[in-house]
């Protein structure tokens, strides 16, 4: 056998092989960005249905100071005071999201009045939207990061830390320091959502349920991405 053919088998082999190894590139990459597709189409199905059966609270100080921290405080309890009264007989989203709308200015003015009695002259702006959120738990309830619908008080810059709850269901109106919420407004939470939402939702802590908490990260880690990538976008453009 001719020192030639040898080396144009050799070269023949080492062809197959790089042909090979480009096609399982090729074949590991289209796997990778189906999964990516699959996991990117499951967690925004997960963030819709969260964000079109909930209705948030969310309460922005005027900056990280003690005063402003404890006026936060004081204006998110009067507006729990009045909603919590105005949203009494509410059992559907679309009558809550009216109600808040229609109670937005008083909204501004029961803020007011408190800013007002703590010596303050700081602005408030109310508003509904669709707004991003990083993960939140509240007692045993836990949020993945996404855009939800939420009804926003912003006192004056708004710099400063967040407070946050839901209006719908009324996980606002109930006692959570305990770390557990109520049975009664689980059931209203189960009625709002899907099994995979509320399953998702209740059980991301529990370690013993592993595929869930594994659901729970997934939705977690491409919606937060999704909204740091969106706030870089703003910030560059501003």
């Amino acid at each position: 056998m001719s020192k030639e053919f040898l080396f144009l088998k050799s070269n023949t082999m080492s062809q197959k092989v790089s042909n090979i190894v480009k096609i399982a590139i090729a074949v590991l990459l289209l796997v990778v960005l189906a999964a990516w597709m699959i996991s990117n189409a499951y967690a925004e199905d997960i963030n819709a249905g969260l964000s079109q059966n909930l209705v948030r609270l969310h309460v922005i100080a005027n900056s990280d100071s003690a005063s402003d921290q404890a006026l936060k405080l004081e204006v998110r309890d009067a507006i729990i005071a009045v909603m919590k009264t105005k949203l009494a007989s509410s059992k559907d989203i679309n009558e809550t999201k009216a109600i808040i709308n229609d109670n937005l200015k008083n909204i501004e003015e029961v803020s007011n009045e408190v800013i007002k009695k703590n010596n303050s002259s700081y602005g408030v702006k109310a508003t509904m939207g669709n707004y991003a959120f990083p993960t939140k738990t509240y007692g045993d309830i836990a949020l993945p990061a996404g855009e939800y619908q939420a009804l926003r008080v912003v006192i004056g810059s708004g710099t400063g830390a967040n407070w946050w709850c839901v209006l719908f269901p009324p996980l606002c109106f109930v006692d959570a320091t305990h770390g557990v919420i109520p049975d009664s407004v689980k059931q209203d939470l189960k009625s709002s959502l899907s099994s995979e939402e509320y399953g998702i939702i209740t059980t991301a802590d529990n370690n013993e349920d592993i595929p869930v908490k594994i659901k729970f990260k997934l939705v977690e880690f491409l919606q937060g991405t999704k909204i740091r990538v969106a706030g870089a976008v703003n910030r560059m453009f501003k």
